[in-house]
């Protein structure tokens, strides 16, 4: 199996588990936070798919999705447009309102396709490329890739969670 197939397999099953968070779900829904502080469902996918836009874009050297294709400008959300969730207070957490799951979803897949198209063509050599030396020690492709995989399945999970508690299990 190649490399870039591994990481193709890896992504599909994070947008597996995003759709099954998310599809048939009510604003509501969407925006319950457990307890009153627990992230919500909206805020988790849209967190997990700004990371994704945001390292992925920045290590294949091209523009993310959310600017290119203006989700910032659908979304309207209050915050600054490179916002990705880091370090968001639980205000912030409260403030991202989604008109819809299927707004969630459409920006989730448009990330995931530009993803795919990148990963599609990675191999071994071009994995051991260092894409961030802020790091010791620095980080490669690879292992940036693995980390975005590695977070947005926690928060697909978390999603998930949030989801089955709410009794759409």
């Amino acid at each position: 199996m190649k490399s870039a197939d591994l990481l193709t397999d890896a992504f599909n099953r994070v947008q597996e588990t995003v759709h099954s968070a998310v599809e048939d779900l009510s604003l509501t829904d969407l925006h319950a936070r457990l307890g009153g502080r627990a992230n919500s469902i909206a805020w988790l996918v849209w967190h997990l798919t700004r990371v994704q836009d945001d390292h992925v874009a920045d290590a294949a050297g091209i523009e993310q999705v959310w600017f290119r294709d203006d989700w910032v400008g659908r979304f309207r959300l209050p915050f600054a447009g490179e916002a990705t969730g880091y370090g968001h207070t639980s205000a912030d957490v409260s403030a991202l309102r989604v008109d819809s799951g299927e707004l969630l979803l459409g920006y989730y897949d448009a990330v995931h396709e530009q993803t795919l198209d990148f990963v599609s063509e990675l191999d071994g050599r071009t994995l051991n490329e260092i894409v961030d030396e802020s790091w010791s020690p620095p980080v490669t492709l690879g292992v940036r890739l693995i980390s975005v995989i590695s977070d947005d399945l926690q928060h697909a999970g978390q999603a998930a969670f949030v989801r089955g508690l709410l009794g759409h299990g």
